[in-house]
Parts: structure tokens; C-alpha cells; sequence
């Protein structure tokens, strides 16, 4: 029996997400603010939806990938939210980097309609996203994480139950803590052996053959590779813009996540200031 499927965002990730779901099978109805981005998906196969609650009124699984904490809430919740328009038994899986306390409150909102949702972050990047291949950090009860499953492989390959509620999302942010902090060091890194007249290829190679530069690192420093005037192109800035809000905003999350745990975090609040500067962002307020 196919499954009925639901998408709202279809960002960066989103969209890559969902662009899976019709071609393996499932019935898929997607809705995001850019109708441009529901074209797109229309042609894979998906129904757009005029709503975040249309979507919800298909769904047996729904999948909610947008920027933040209160975006999740405004594409679940009030008369026009998806959950005013889901059945009793239906399943929301929340794929945004949020406070796991966000998760919480949209849980105990679907309760009280006979929903059930689970925490299901998501790594990995857009490309793997497209060809299905992410890693998922889930958080929820077993029994729910399985009757979302077989929606959950049309997007990852390797699927990790952190624990209960909540859990994808501390595990997220533990993640991207890591990764920001390792930003932080491979773009001081380079910029010194750069300032100080060293070949930066050869710098390049010393921390590859070292073992200290992985290949997401990698990636990361041909952004610091590139010349002044393609950093400061529109294209450029309005792509790193967007990689900075998100970083600054789940190390905000980790900071919180830490206050609450009684977990100091020096270095992520250090990194915190310095995002900006690490991508590369031309903006005055931030340096």
C-alpha cells in the first residue's frame, strides 16, 4: 500500500529531501512559501499544496525541514498549521536543527490530535540528500520511529535511534558544535600560514598528510581559497549568509543546551562571535 507523504520546506535540504519521495513510490504532497520550489518537485512527481494544513490532510507520515524554532511552529500549529489538518495516527517527523525543547511542545501539541512526532535531524549536505544518502539522528519511541521508516530510507542510508524525545536533537547540535569549532580552526590555520608568506597549498597538504584536515574540511577551504572579488559577488554573500545564520543559531542552541545541562562551553561561545569573519560574510555588525 503506498504511503501518503507530506513535505513542508523545500530549502536547500529540504528540497533535496523531498525530490526522493515520488520516485520511490510514495505519494507525495509538498508545500513551501516559494511556489518556485514546488515546481520543481512537480516535475519528479509530487503534488504541491496550497497550505502547510492541505499537506497535513494528506499526510500519514509528515516531514517538516524549515529554518528554525518558530518556523516549525507556524508550519504545525493555529487553524492553517498542518496538525489542524492531520489524522489520528499520522506521524511528523521534524528534520530542523531546533531546541529539543521545541520538539517537546510540538509533541505535546499533536498529542491532543492523536498525532505523534519524532526528531529526526538530519547531516550529510545537499548532494548526499539528493541521492537518498543522509545520516539520521532521531529521537522518539521506537514503536513511532518504525512506522516512519520506510519514508525516513527514501532519504538516509544510516539511521541512528539516539534515545527518547528530544535526542536527534541534542545529538545535531553536539554535531555541529564539532563542526563549527573545527571551521573556526581550519580558518586560522590558514590565514596564518597564509599571512606569513608559506604556500597555502603546502600548508594544505602538511594537515591532509597529517590526518588533521578531513575531507569536509576540505571542502570548507576552498571556500577560503577564493579570491576577494568572488567572496564579495552577490551569489557568493547570499550563500555564506545563509550558512552563518544557521551556524549562529544552532551554536545559540548548544550554548542554551549546555546552560541547562550545567555544561560549560568556552569555545562555542567564542566561535559564536566569530562566524562572520570564519565564512567570510561581509557584514560590518558582525566583526
Amino acid at each position: 500500500m503506498t504511503i501518503r507523504v507530506g513535505y513542508i520546506g523545500l530549502g536547500d535540504m529540504g528540497g533535496a529531501m523531498a525530490s526522493n519521495l515520488a520516485p520511490k513510490g510514495f505519494d507525495a504532497r509538498v508545500y513551501d512559501l516559494d511556489p518556485a520550489r514546488m515546481e520543481e518537485l512537480a516535475a519528479g512527481g509530487a503534488k504541491p499544496a496550497s497550505s502547510c494544513r492541505e499537506v497535513g490532510e494528506h499526510a500519514e507520515v509528515l516531514s517538516v525541514c524549515v529554518p528554525g524554532d518558530p518556523h516549525v511552529e507556524a508550519a504545525l500549529l493555529g487553524k492553517d498549521g498542518a496538525l489542524a489538518g492531520m489524522a489520528a495516527g499520522s506521524v511528523v517527523a521534524i528534520h530542523s536543527t531546533v531546541q529539543p525543547r521545541t520538539v517537546e511542545r510540538m509533541a505535546e501539541a499533536a498529542r491532543e490530535c492523536g498525532v505523534d512526532v519524532i526528531d529526526v535531524c538530519v547531516t550529510g549536505g545537499r548532494a548526499v540528500a539528493e541521492k537518498g544518502g543522509l545520516t539520521l539522528l532521531i529521537g522518539g519511541e521506537s514503536e513511532i520511529v518504525e512506522r516512519a521508516r520506510p519514508v525516513l530510507e527514501a532519504y538516509g542510508t544510516t539511521l541512528l535511534h539516539a534515545g527518547p524525545l528530544g535526542s536527534g536533537a541534542k545529538l545535531k547540535l553536539a554535531v555541529n558544535l564539532l563542526t563549527y569549532v573545527n571551521w573556526a580552526a581550519a580558518a586560522e590555520s590558514y590565514r596564518l600560514a597564509k599571512a606569513s608568506g608559506l604556500d597555502p597549498e603546502v600548508f594544505v597538504q602538511a594537515v591532509i598528510s597529517n590526518g588533521q584536515l578531513s575531507e569536509m574540511q576540505q571542502r570548507f577551504i576552498a571556500g577560503q581559497k577564493l579570491p576577494d572579488e568572488a567572496v564579495e559577488s552577490d551569489a557568493y554573500q547570499g550563500f555564506v549568509g545563509i550558512q552563518m545564520y544557521n551556524a549562529e543559531k544552532d551554536l545559540a542552541h548548544a550554548l542554551e543546551l549546555g546552560r541547562s545541562c550545567g555544561v560549560a562551553l568556552p569555545a562555542a561561545g567564542l566561535v559564536a562571535q566569530d562566524m562572520a569573519r570564519i565564512y567570510r560574510v561581509k557584514d560590518d555588525g558582525r566583526r
